[in-house]
């Protein structure tokens, strides 16, 4: 246990004074030092910028659609972030808040306009540079095809968490680096970065991992590890479901962008369905651009339900009233009223949403990943959604910014 503590205080220090040091969840990994003459002293290191974003203060009225939208569709929601912020940092802040909704909750006069307007308060979401307006994507929960055993037309392995696979909370030694954690692996005496995508199927079963089930399909599977859950329909009709598991730590690269990168798709095509059905015409090229991009996902299988899949606070996604954001910039679970456009148009798309997971994509202070269910037409609506939008944090004055 001493060599381990050891080696990986040394790859803390080494990965702190050499390269940089990932800020959100989850973590993206960090390049190997091999050789560090120059490092400087401890006492010299500046720690790596964090993304800086302002809430300023705003109205009620300058929420584009307020007025509109049902703010009751999303109390559901709203009731689940409750449960899962308690147990975190922010969680005091909104037990007052949360104590008076469960009160309102289910009462006939029960108005969730009226509570919203009456307990919380707008701050428009403002990047570093100024920005207001950012990128807005769409994921969803898909259906694939599984079997529990590898056989003919089941030959894509579904992996769980490897045993060792390492995460270094660099708090514990460095606290001013609070949340930054990095994954690695041990090899010797030394932690070094995890198995890239390519490296992990190339290492097949010699990965100490779990074979949960294998699908039929590789693209199907890459993008079941970009929308991070899903749900899998087993060769005797069963349907289990598998949840994000954990990550191994390298960047997400997007094989979209490479695609236009190569002059293989327009921009305008380089959307999830561009990609299928790219990889439908070029089977032969597929192996090599998924390994383009080196981060790997990892599952746990959970029992199939109704509710949604569990996302990043701990609660069950809401379809069309849960979003993916940086928790660094909007806090996990805090209501969020967003102002976009629907997939490929310029029809307004204003509506209550819950901050409720995250994803290895988003990042940066405007910036959402809108959940819109599952299955195959939220499936369609996730794979062309690229819009630009507004983002505002709703906030009790306990938790407002000083």
């Amino acid at each position: 246990m001493q060599k381990i503590q050891a080696a990986i205080f040394l790859a803390a220090t080494l990965l702190v004074g050499c390269s940089s040091i990932p800020q959100s969840e989850p973590p993206v990994a960090c390049a190997p030092c091999a050789v560090c003459p120059t490092c400087p002293p401890l006492a010299a290191v500046t720690p790596p910028a964090v993304f800086t974003r302002t809430l300023q203060p705003a109205n009620w009225t300058d929420l584009p659609g307020w007025a509109e939208d049902n703010p009751a569709a999303a109390w559901p929601a709203f009731m689940l972030s409750c449960r899962g912020m308690a147990s975190r940092p922010h969680g005091p802040s909104w037990k007052r808040v949360c104590d008076l909704a469960k009160l309102a909750d289910g009462k006939p006069k029960h108005d969730p306009r009226r509570f919203f307007e009456e307990n919380l308060r707008p701050f428009a979401v403002v990047a570093g540079d100024a920005t207001v307006n950012g990128l807005i994507t769409g994921y969803y929960e898909p259906l694939l095809n599984g079997s529990r055993t590898r056989n003919k037309g089941f030959e894509q392995p579904v992996r769980s968490v490897p045993d060792d696979l390492l995460t270094i909370d660099l708090s514990a030694v460095f606290p001013e680096l609070k949340d930054k954690r990095v994954r690695g692996r041990l090899e010797g005496n030394k932690v070094v970065p995890y198995w890239t995508r390519a490296e992990i199927g190339a290492r097949g079963d010699k990965l100490p991992s779990k074979t949960l089930l294998y699908v039929d399909d590789a693209v199907e599977l890459f993008f079941l590890q970009v929308q991070g859950s899903g749900r899998i329909k087993l060769t005797d009709g069963s349907v289990t479901r598998l949840n994000y598991g954990d990550q191994n730590g390298h960047p997400y690269q997007s094989i979209g962008r490479l695609l236009v990168e190569r002059g293989e798709l327009k921009l305008e095509e380089a959307s999830m369905q561009g990609i299928q059905s790219w990889a439908r015409a070029n089977p032969a090229k597929l192996e090599g651009l998924l390994n383009a991009n080196p981060s790997y996902v990892f599952f746990r299988e959970m029992p199939n339900s109704k509710d949604g899949p569990i996302g990043a606070l701990g609660v069950p996604l809401t379809a069309e009233r849960s979003i993916a954001i940086d928790p660094r910039s909007v806090p996990l679970g805090v209501p969020v009223f967003l102002a976009t456009t629907r997939p490929n148009s310029p029809q307004a798309m204003n509506r209550l949403v819950m901050a409720q997971d995250t994803g290895g994509a988003i990042k940066g202070a405007v910036r959402a990943d809108f959940f819109w269910g599952f299955g195959k037409e939220a499936g369609e609506q996730a794979g062309r959604m690229k819009q630009s939008g507004r983002l505002w944090v709703l906030l009790p004055p306990e938790a407002a910014p000083k």
